[in-house]
């Protein structure tokens, strides 16, 4: 039973956020026509972006089987550590905060850096990085398309590195890895919809990234998915103001207080 239970933790582990993540960036797909919401126009979205949506699909496909791949493996080697001390862990639920808190901070700092070493590497932007700048204007289901090494090297890899760290069990980590889905899609979804949790509890939301994916923006807002914490200490920090867009919608814009270079 033991043995049977873990199994299934280690699937759902693997498996759950895709299909969170195809679930959720469908709710978004019927919601696009909420012209009122959006921070770019439909029209904007299919005449800036470079690249097909069935070429995106593809791509998140590919990273998604690398990541199930990766997540097999590591639940296959760490998965019988916890049986020991893991009925007490899963029970506790100042353990599991001190952990789902621990792995967003560690997911956070990793991300950061190799996001912001992606943009200012010309040979890393131009070959890996810009690939996933081709979406000018996002939308949810691209949020992970990525060249293949930067979604082993960003993603996949922060993943891990979150999930070792915060010495979460697959269980707990079926609950993080989902709601890191979520917020990620959420980042990317391109609308902003009043009542969104996301917007109303975390800095780093829909419009901050927007910003990010500007031609203006592009030397900041480099923290995801999570918090804005480094971007403030080490000064890529880009305060968002929303505007009413003529016609209908909304428009993210460099805040008037912020002064860059």
């Amino acid at each position: 039973m033991i043995m049977g239970c873990q199994i299934s933790d280690e699937l759902l582990g693997t498996f759950l956020p895709i299909v969170v993540y195809w679930g959720y960036s469908g709710i978004y797909c019927l919601l696009e026509w909420l012209e009122g919401y959006r921070l770019h126009t439909k029209q904007d979205e299919d005449e800036k972006n470079l690249v097909s949506k069935w070429t995106v699909i593809k791509g998140v496909l590919c990273q998604q089987a690398v990541q199930a791949l990766v997540a097999t493996l590591l639940f296959a080697v760490m998965g019988s550590d916890d049986e020991a001390a893991g009925s007490t862990q899963r029970h506790s639920l100042t353990v599991l905060v001190v952990q789902f808190i621990t792995a967003m901070v560690v997911l956070d700092t990793w991300q950061y850096f190799m996001h912001r070493f992606m943009h200012q590497n010309k040979f890393l932007y131009k070959h890996i990085h810009s690939l996933h700048h081709r979406l000018v204007v996002p939308y949810a289901y691209g949020a992970l398309y990525n060249h293949p090494v930067e979604g082993l090297l960003l993603d996949t890899i922060g993943g891990a590195l979150s999930f070792l760290l915060s010495g979460m069990s697959p269980r707990a980590s079926i609950f993080f890895f989902s709601f890191a889905t979520i917020k990620t899609v959420d980042d990317h979804c391109g609308l902003w919809l009043p009542g969104n949790p996301f917007h109303l509890f975390f800095n780093n939301n829909t419009a901050y990234h927007d910003i990010h994916h500007q031609l203006y923006g592009s030397k900041y807002n480099f923290s995801q998915p999570f918090f804005v914490t480094w971007d403030r200490i080490l000064g890529t920090y880009m305060p968002y103001s929303l505007k009413n867009r003529r016609g209908g919608g909304f428009e993210a814009r460099p805040a008037k207080e912020f002064n860059g270079d």
